[in-house]
């Protein structure tokens, strides 16, 4: 890290990471598959509506809660009547990655700054209080307190704004193509998350030194 001739900085100085998917094993779309296999639904599709659901209830950015969540769901799937045990089937396979945070621990003793960047509701705020994982990061910037989510481009605008860095100063980490395809078209240098070791090593080649 650190200037260039002209004055402005130039090498990276903050790194961004999706929560669910990367830090975290992905809860929303494992719990969300595991509650259509118990009730004779096609694990994939329900999936894929609940991504939908999350934004058009507006409960991902805020704008709705989750019984409104769970009420299209029910009208979209054939879902019976919301039972607890369905948000508890999501929230108990978000489980942390030590790797991954392994690694945001190394790069903030490097000075780095790191910081959460996801579309997710208040249940991030719940993990947080079953895991205690915000005080790992400098920040967090959650869609549901954003009233934005990664669909979005200008969130990273918004975000970089609030870290005071440049985007060629960013590494943003996720494991869906296409917030990863909007970061770079604002700039950041990006990593598309398939799994851990390779986004490491993409993150260790950007960065130019190891990240244990």
């Amino acid at each position: 890290m650190g200037d260039n001739s002209e004055g402005f900085k130039t090498s990276v100085e903050a790194v961004l990471f999706d929560y669910g998917g990367v830090l975290a094993e992905e809860g929303f779309r494992e719990g969300l598959k595991e509650i259509a296999r118990r009730h004779g639904l096609d694990p994939e599709s329900l999936h894929r509506l609940g991504g939908e659901a999350v934004y058009d209830s507006g409960y991902v950015l805020g704008q709705g809660d989750e019984p409104a969540f769970w009420e299209l769901m029910r009208r979209r799937s054939g879902l019976p009547d919301y039972e607890r045990r369905f948000t508890d089937e999501i929230l108990q396979r978000f489980v942390l990655r030590p790797k991954m945070m392994a690694a945001v621990r190394s790069l903030r003793r490097r000075g780095y700054l790191t910081a959460i960047l996801s579309d997710q509701t208040d249940w991030l705020e719940r993990l947080d209080a079953r895991d205690r994982f915000f005080e790992e990061f400098d920040r967090v910037f959650n869609s549901y307190r954003l009233g934005k989510g990664k669909r979005d481009p200008s969130i990273f605008d918004d975000t970089l704004r609030e870290l005071n860095v440049e985007p060629a100063q960013a590494v943003f980490i996720d494991d869906n193509a296409g917030h990863v395809a909007r970061a770079a078209g604002r700039g950041l240098h990006t990593i598309l998350f398939l799994d851990q070791g390779q986004a490491l090593a993409e993150l260790e080649l950007i960065l130019g030194h190891p990240v244990p």
